[in-house]
């Protein structure tokens, strides 16, 4: 397909860049776009001077503004002079879309994350140059010179998981208007990210704590009128702390508890797990078991589900590790500092993890209500194995849902519910009706005392705003497109 003609109107004084997003399952190509501010007129009190340049996507065919390969950048570990071969497709797509005319003005960055940050600094640094070698060699994109970075500069490397919370939370407040407006009208969402290995925060604390608060970023954002804007933002990660590697840790907690329970004659090998729904039974090593671990306790058992929401939320609240020495007060998780949260007045945005857990089988995503996310979890949970099995046979819950999420769901949830409220320290709404009944009135009455209610509730997990997905490329890339404006 050939690239769309300078003189398109679309195109008339459009801006591009490209990123790609380097994953660990895989590698995915965004190009964005956004009108020249140098091109836009504004008039004295015109509201738009207020705001930042207007990032979409960056073809007119919705479809073709992505592009992905598989696997990820990192399993080129051993074969690092293949990722030309890797990455020609990806450059193709981009060439295809972007008018020649304006390549070399299109800023191309590829920024790598969870998965490259794993390889030794050798196999990181090889699969870095020929990245960088096959980019220049191949395109006529913007791209850095050498740097102490690395041998693309900024452009091609390894993000960091605050660098990558941070992006995230640029994105979530450009599409939820969090910088929109004079400066006394505006504030900010904090955001929450949760993969199957981390989880993120990142939120601008409250003017009272930032003095006392150590490692804030300053993020400076320009709007179309010229005013600089300015925020402190606070961003840290727990590694292990994602989904999929809290529920290893649970699986060695879990394991570690039946072996010292259970009597010598004892040759009984299925440990109960309220975790799993009932009678669904799984076999797993317990990567993470106490040490000094037996031959038999570092053995593969079976776990059986028993279904118990609430159970599985007691027993997995040990493994936030609340209770580790804390040498920079206050601490959340791990003894991880992060300076004090007014629920009252901060908002949060959940992405990935929690919009997954709330949305695709509870349907709960978006606005949360802690009595609605309790008993659909309650009543998942304690389902029997073969009747969730026959209605995902029959597609009730559509393809977004696979069965190793059916399996973990029940886990998920808990993990999530874990999170929010012991870890990070959410208020609950308590329902005096119990899991059965709910006096609908007097619950929102109470959330909107706790800022849990309307019309700007405490938490709410999304995947998209309008047609634009929530990623932390987005919030590069608006980070870029505010460099544009002149002040």
């Amino acid at each position: 397909m050939p690239p769309p003609n300078a003189a398109h109107s679309w195109l008339a004084g459009r801006h591009f860049g490209i990123v790609i997003d380097a994953g660990s399952s895989g590698s995915r190509l965004q190009i964005y776009s956004w009108k020249d501010p140098r091109t836009i007129t504004l008039e004295k009190g015109d509201p738009l001077a207020y705001t930042l340049p207007k990032v979409e996507k960056g073809t007119q065919d919705e479809d073709q503004w992505v592009s992905k390969v598989e696997p990820g950048l990192s399993s080129l570990a051993d074969n690092p002079e293949s990722a030309g071969a890797y990455l020609r497709p990806l450059l193709s797509h981009a060439r295809d879309h972007i008018p020649p005319s304006l390549q070399k003005e299109t800023p191309l960055f590829l920024l790598a994350t969870a998965g490259m940050r794993l390889l030794s600094p050798t196999k990181q640094a090889e699969i870095l140059k020929e990245t960088c070698r096959f980019l220049i060699t191949h395109s006529n994109f913007k791209i850095d010179g050498p740097s102490a970075v690395g041998p693309c500069g900024s452009s091609v490397r390894i993000i960091t998981g605050e660098e990558e919370g941070l992006f995230g939370w640029i994105a979530v407040n450009y599409l939820m208007d969090g910088f929109t407006g004079s400066s006394k009208e505006r504030t900010t969402y904090g955001f929450l990210d949760m993969g199957g290995a981390s989880t993120q925060i990142a939120f601008e604390p409250s003017l009272a704590h930032q003095g006392n608060t150590k490692n804030l970023i300053d993020v400076r954002l320009r709007l179309l009128g010229g005013d600089e804007i300015r925020h402190k933002v606070y961003v840290t990660t727990w590694l292990g702390y994602g989904t999929n590697q809290a529920r290893e840790r649970y699986v060695g907690k879990v394991v570690t508890e039946f072996e010292a329970s259970r009597g010598e004659e004892n040759d009984n090998d299925v440990v109960p797990d309220p975790c799993l729904p009932r009678g669904l039974e799984l076999t797993e090593s317990p990567v993470h078991a106490s040490r000094p671990a037996s031959s038999h306790l570092s053995a593969t058992h079976r776990l059986r589900g028993t279904g118990s929401f609430e159970q599985c939320v007691q027993n997995a609240s040990s493994l936030l590790n609340k209770n580790a020495p804390c040498p920079d007060s206050p601490c959340l998780m791990n003894g991880v500092h992060v300076p004090p949260i007014d629920f009252s007045v901060s908002h949060f945005i959940g992405v990935s993890e929690y919009w997954y857990s709330s949305e695709h089988i509870f349907g709960l995503g978006g606005a949360y209500d802690f009595v609605q996310y309790e008993r659909a979890a309650s009543k998942f949970c304690s389902r029997d194995w073969p009747g969730i099995l026959k209605e995902h046979e029959e597609s009730r819950w559509g393809p977004n849902v696979e069965l190793p999420r059916l399996q973990m769901q029940c886990f998920k949830a808990a993990w999530i519910a874990n999170v929010l409220h012991e870890g990070i320290g959410m208020p609950r709404i308590v329902d005096p009706g119990g899991n059965s009944t709910t006096d609908a009135d007097k619950v929102v009455e109470e959330a909107e005392k706790k800022g849990l209610g309307r019309p700007r509730p405490t938490f709410q997990s999304l995947d998209t705003v309008g047609d634009i997905a929530i990623s932390w490329t987005l919030g590069k890339m608006v980070l870029e497109a505010s460099k544009e404006v002149r002040p």
